[in-house]
């Protein structure tokens, strides 16, 4: 759900760009208390997966697509601060290198795209968790009601946009029907992909899922007619335990999604792209500055081989995306290990 420079007009882009702005500031915030120093790079990692994964466009309906937003497998990963600056990483890159999603759009799409699918899907987790029992079904059952709901909450958002700022005459309830229709339908997909991911890291780490922490409640006695937390039995420190195994094979099951399987993805408009087709918004769109980039639409320029030019263009995606993410992450760790030694 990229959108495109020329749908929102300027006024309402700046609003969006300095409410991105805040999420922004505030992630990297968040951030310092979230990341510790084995799961910084992981976190550039999960930025890298999401660019792959969103390559791999799924059909949804006649003639429409999706693919995922990423907001709330971020989220329930690394954590809700974090999951702002991985969508963000992944939006700019997309952006600059490849053209997809407006530059003066930024704002709106970090948004819309990270924010909103990032607080509503980790609100909604976090609320289920609590109430659940404490176990790991329950962990991969509210990760997949949260990521379905994210999705038509972030086609609302942008509809809500559209509603102050769009620069075509469209009657918003009818943007905000077939917007919301589709974009739930794509979160069933998200919903899929996502909960297959975290449940595949909860299978071998448990202890790398940001949302997981905490799931073995206090084994409780009952001492003078009062229950009381037992003393914890003693654990070997996971932060002892390597992450390198993880990092590796989730590098390479994202080179392989972006340079292999990529290929293979619908080629059909995603649901934004079909909405604004069918309902006649898109006749604001305008052409993207960066048009003229030699990895433009996801290709090589100048290769005329389409599968290694789109195979090529990926994995160069997804090699910028994890060097640009694990360099924000390192450095919003080491930021707060220099605020820890300042404190002392």
């Amino acid at each position: 759900m990229h959108v495109p420079d020329g749908f929102i007009n300027a006024p309402v882009s700046a609003a969006a760009g300095l409410v991105a702005a805040g999420a922004v500031a505030a992630g990297l915030r968040g951030a310092r208390q979230e990341l510790q120093e084995r799961t910084a790079p992981l976190a550039g990692l999960v930025a890298a997966f999401i660019f792959a994964v969103q390559m791999l466009n799924f059909p949804v309906a006649a003639g429409t697509s999706g693919h995922l937003l990423g907001g709330a497998l971020a989220a329930i990963l690394v954590g809700p601060h974090t999951g702002v600056l991985c969508i963000a990483v992944v939006l700019l890159m997309q952006g600059v290198l490849f053209a997809d999603g407006g530059l003066t759009a930024l704002g709106v799409n970090i948004t819309v795209m990270g924010t909103v699918t990032v607080l509503v899907a980790y609100g909604i987790f976090r609320g289920l968790v609590r109430v659940l029992p404490r176990t790991r079904r329950s962990v991969t059952a509210a990760t997949f009601v949260a990521s379905l709901v994210s999705v038509p909450a972030s086609a609302a958002a942008f509809t809500a946009l559209y509603a102050v700022g769009g620069t075509t005459d469209v009657p918003v309830g009818k943007v905000l029907t077939a917007m919301v229709g589709v974009h739930t339908l794509i979160g069933v997909g998200e919903a899929l992909i996502t909960t297959a991911t975290v449940g595949a890291v909860l299978a071998v780490r448990p202890d790398l899922v940001y949302g997981a922490r905490g799931l073995t409640a206090p084994l409780k006695l009952r001492v003078g007619g009062e229950l009381v937390d037992a003393a914890p039995a003693p654990v070997e420190p996971v932060a002892a335990r390597s992450t390198r195994k993880v990092w590796i094979t989730g590098l390479a099951a994202s080179l392989v999604l972006a340079g292999f399987v990529s290929f293979y993805a619908s080629a059909s408009p995603d649901g934004l792209e079909k909405v604004a087709a069918d309902q006649g918004f898109d006749k604001g769109a305008e052409e993207h500055a960066a048009a003229g980039s030699p990895l433009a639409d996801y290709g090589v320029s100048g290769l005329t081989d389409a599968r290694l030019s789109g195979g090529l263009a990926g994995t160069i995606g997804v090699a910028g995306t994890v060097l640009v993410g694990t360099g924000v992450f390192r450095a919003v760790r080491r930021r707060r290990g220099d605020r820890a030694r300042e404190t002392v």
